[in-house]
């Protein structure tokens, strides 16, 4: 019966296990030394390694024939029935499937019983955070003063979610992900064993697409084992279902270019060869970082790309600007927020990189302060439009030197109507955007409403502090920022507060009418 190749080549010793030295040591010593704990806490991500070395653990402290270095001698019975899996003194509980309370009651009644075999009785409790409240409970006390023959091992990928009082009862180890170079030596190592043809960028690209999960990288290999008799980093790219890499640089190139019809075409062509477009969002993510570390340190020990990349990736990096690159990485991740939760994620990813291509010139930014010459006077224009009163113009002052560029209004004030101005159709989605980092400045947009003319925003807020907050730079730039990540755009953006929210509350009123009526008023 054949046997997946993540299930056969599972390490046997700490010896096997890759890339958590932290960990295996440290087990390896209590086991020689006798001061095993009565209860561990393995934590990390997925296919790092936290089940295997709770199996090895449960062996070694109960190896009949233990070897001087801690690990177990894989030839003794108890071994033998524990790889098997016919054990009776080792327990494995999947708690994502055996998470009620009535489960871990029947483990709590059957730690009274002596082991049959073992001087250990070992409990695994796998996805330990998926167990309910009243579950961890019934735990708890067991956990806390266990008999001496019991041992707990909990494993889960999700430590915030246990309970801090399980956390404190148990000695916590935390599992890294798996080095690059350790896990293409591994799978190569594999495929030679298997007799598998395999390409160093093969393994290379596995190693990258697997995440620091060595199961992942096993299961591709498994996979590609039987696409084709040589596997290489093209067929691990069909195998795995993402978007060859050759792919990514052609639109980070085109984005660069802005060849807004060629970018639709590879993307058509993705489509139509059934990629997935969220992986490839990711994808595009992580090679935009790999510009970005670039653009910054010039350091290619921190990138995430295949070697034979990194030329295209300095050429991109050194034709832009590090504000581009950052910005155009803002879009790429919005869009794959949005794209989790759009009706047609090609559309959404289609819409973003039109977008990016459509602005002119990335760099220009802000709002002018909120109480410039300038604001007070186009305000005054648009208040006046408002009332459908006639505008008499002056000319617009701007000072002599302004901290930020700031793009020039393309309507002609004198000509415009009210008519002209219309309602900012994404307002409702800025507004959600810039909560994301400026939930003040958020708060004080409540019951705004925003109308648009050409390349200028003008904002009607009810709450008076919102100038107040406008006038600080960083606020500005908060909205200025959420705007063009949705919009793509820049605008010129105007801020006003409605009549009814400017005027004095009737304290404040019948104490003016009385200094005006002559009468001595005494505030308390």
């Amino acid at each position: 019966m054949y046997q997946a190749l993540y299930r056969k080549w599972r390490p046997m010793t700490f010896a096997d296990v890759l890339s958590q030295p932290q960990v295996t040591t440290t087990l390896q010593n209590q086991v020689k030394s006798g001061t095993t704990a009565h209860a561990y806490l393995f934590t990390g991500s997925r296919g790092t390694g936290k089940t295997t070395c709770a199996r090895i653990l449960a062996k070694a402290v109960n190896c009949e024939h233990p070897t001087p270095d801690g690990n177990p001698c894989l030839e003794c019975e108890i071994c033998k029935a524990a790889e098997q899996g016919i054990l009776s003194d080792l327990t494995e509980i999947d708690a994502a499937s055996n998470n009620s309370v009535e489960d871990i009651r029947d483990l709590r009644d059957a730690t009274v019983y002596t082991p049959e075999k073992c001087r250990f009785r070992i409990y695994i409790i796998d996805e330990v955070h998926m167990l309910s409240t009243s579950a961890f409970n019934a735990l708890l006390k067991i956990m806390e003063e266990p008999p001496p023959y019991v041992k707990f091992i909990l494993a889960t990928t999700e430590i915030h979610k246990v309970p801090a009082t399980i956390i404190s009862r148990c000695q916590r180890y935390d599992f890294r992900r798996i080095q690059q170079k350790d896990l293409v030596a591994r799978l190569l190592y594999i495929a030679e064993q298997e007799h598998i043809s395999l390409e160093p960028s093969a393994a290379e690209l596995m190693a990258k697409l697997s995440d620091g999960g060595m199961r992942d990288a096993i299961s591709l290999l498994d996979r590609c084992s039987a696409y084709g008799e040589t596997i290489t980093a093209q067929m691990t790219a069909e195998a795995s279902g993402t978007a060859g890499r050759e792919y990514l640089i052609q639109l980070l190139e085109k984005i660069q270019q802005k060849e807004i019809s060629g970018i639709l075409e590879i993307i058509a062509q993705l489509h139509e060869n059934s990629k997935d477009l969220q992986r490839l969002c990711e994808e595009l993510i992580l090679m935009q970082r790999d510009v970005m570390l670039l653009k910054a340190s010039g350091d290619a020990s921190l990138l995430h790309c295949m070697a034979d990349e990194v030329p295209a990736l300095q050429k991109l990096a050194s034709a832009q600007d590090m504000d581009s690159i950052m910005q155009i990485l803002n879009q790429f991740q919005s869009c794959r927020e949005r794209m989790s939760r759009a009706v047609n994620q090609r559309v959404e990813l289609e819409m973003m990189l039109i977008r990016i291509c459509s602005v002119s010139a990335p760099s220009a930014v802000v709002s002018a302060p909120a109480d410039s010459a300038e604001i007070q006077q186009l305000m005054q224009r648009i208040t006046l439009l408002e009332q459908h009163q006639p505008v008499t113009e002056h000319p617009l002052t701007r000072p002599q030197a302004s901290p930020e560029p700031e793009p020039q209004p393309e309507a002609d004030m004198k000509n415009l109507k009210m008519a002209d101005f219309k309602p900012f159709p994404q307002w409702n989605e800025i507004l959600e955007e810039c909560g994301k980092h400026n939930p003040a400045v958020l708060g004080t947009l409540a019951g705004s409403r925003a109308v648009f003319y050409a390349n200028i925003i003008l904002i009607t807020a009810e709450n008076p502090l919102f100038l107040t907050m406008f006038k600080q730079k960083e606020n500005a730039r908060a909205l200025s920022e959420a705007i063009f990540s949705i919009t793509g755009k820049r605008f010129v953006i105007r801020a006003k507060c409605s009549a009814e929210a400017v005027k004095p509350r009737p304290v404040e009123e019948m104490i003016e009418r009385a200094k005006n009526s002559g009468l001595q008023t005494t505030v308390i």
